[in-house]
C-alpha cells in the first residue's frame, strides 16, 4: 500500500515474510534510483513505524510502515565545465567527439556534473533551447566509449535526427563477447522493452519496440569472441540485451553479462565508426577511432 500526501510517502508492507527496506522501497518507488534510497536511509531519512532506521538492510515485517519524506529536487541545468574531450571534428554546425569510457553523456539525478555535455558546453558553441541535453541526438551507456555526433544548431538537429530516425546513418562499434561462435555473421531481431522484474534494466518482450542489431565475429579466442556490431535500430542498452539474448553477452558488462568476466571498468563496447551525411552541405561524413587503451590491451592478452 502506498500513499502520498504533500510529499510526505507512506508504505506498508503487507505481504507475508521479510524483506530488506531498501529492496521494498526500491519497489515501491520507480521515482527514485537505489543509490537515493541508500542515501535517504543512510542520512536518517526513513522511518519504521515512527522510529528512524538507518541501516540499509533492516528486515520489515508484515504491517511495518515505512514513511519519508521526498525532498523538492533542485532543477537540472547543464552548465560549462573545462573537461578535457577528444574532440574528432568540428565545423559550424556538428561536433563529433570520443567518449572516454565511464562519462555520462549528460546531466541527470545522480550526475548533474561532470558529464560529456559540461564538457561540450566549454570548448564548444551550441545554440540549443534544451537545457540538459543540448546538442545530443543519441547517447552511448557510461561505460560504453566512442563516438557521438553532436548537434550545434537547430538544423544540424533536426537533419541528424531525421538520419536515425530513417536510418540512413552509419554505427559500428566492435565488443569482445563471452563464448565462440558457429556462424560468422548473423542479424538479432528482437523488441527490446522495460524489464518486468527489474526497471534498470532491459530485456527482450513481445510487445517491446522493434530492435535489430547486425553482427559479424572478426576473431575468436578460448572463451571469448571479437565481433563488429551494426546498429539498425538504437534502443536503450540494445547491443548488450541482443548478445545476452544470442548467448553471448558482452564481457565485463555488470547489468547483462556474468560475474565471472574479464577485469576492467564496465563492458568491453567501444563505438568505433561514425557516419551521416552533413546537415547542411549534405556531403557523407565518416570517422572511425580505435578503442581505448585497456579494450587493446585485453584483446592482445586474449590472444596470448
Amino acid at each position: 500500500m502506498k500513499k502520498i500526501a504533500n510529499n510526505l510517502i507512506t508504505l506498508k508492507f503487507e505481504d507475508e515474510g521479510k524483506i530488506r527496506l531498501d529492496k521494498f522501497v526500491d519497489q515501491e518507488m520507480d521515482e527514485l534510483s537505489r543509490s537515493q534510497i541508500t542515501k535517504f536511509i543512510k542520512d536518517g531519512e526513513i522511518s519504521v513505524n515512527d522510529n528512524v532506521v538507518t541501516k540499509a538492510g533492516y528486515k520489515l515485517s508484515s504491517g511495518d510502515v515505512v514513511t519519508f519524506t521526498i525532498p523538492e529536487e533542485k532543477p537540472i541545468e547543464a552548465v560549462p565545465e573545462d573537461i578535457p574531450i577528444d574532440i574528432v571534428y568540428e565545423d559550424q554546425d556538428v561536433l563529433v567527439v570520443n567518449k572516454p569510457q565511464g562519462m555520462v553523456v549528460h546531466p541527470a539525478a545522480g550526475h548533474p556534473d561532470g558529464t560529456l555535455v559540461n564538457a561540450i558546453l566549454y570548448h564548444s558553441q551550441i545554440n540549443d533551447d534544451d537545457m540538459i541535453r543540448p546538442g545530443i541526438v543519441h547517447r552511448i551507456d557510461k561505460d560504453t566509449s566512442g563516438l557521438l555526433m553532436i548537434a550545434k544548431n537547430n538544423l544540424a538537429k533536426q537533419s541528424l535526427m531525421k538520419q536515425l530516425k530513417d536510418k540512413t546513418n552509419l554505427r559500428e562499434y566492435v565488443a569482445i563477447v563471452h563464448g565462440n561462435f558457429k556462424e560468422k555473421r548473423g542479424v538479432i531481431n528482437a523488441p527490446l522493452g522495460r524489464a518486468k522484474n527489474d526497471r534498470k534494466k532491459q530485456a527482450i518482450v513481445d510487445d517491446g519496440r522493434h530492435a535489430v542489431t547486425h553482427f559479424e565475429v572478426i576473431e575468436q579466442f578460448e572463451s571469448y569472441s571479437l565481433v563488429k556490431l551494426k546498429l539498425e535500430t538504437g534502443r536503450t542498452h540494445q547491443i548488450r540485451v541482443h548478445m545476452q539474448y544470442i548467448g553471448h553477452p558482452v564481457a565485463g558488462d555488470p547489468l547483462y553479462g556474468p560475474k565471472h568476466t574479464l577485469p576492467g571498468h564496465g563492458q568491453f563496447l567501444h563505438a568505433e565508426t561514425l557516419g551521416f551525411d552533413h546537415p547542411r552541405t549534405h556531403e557523407w561524413m565518416q570517422f572511425s577511432v580505435e578503442p581505448p587503451k585497456i579494450f587493446q590491451d585485453t584483446v592482445k592478452n586474449l590472444r596470448g
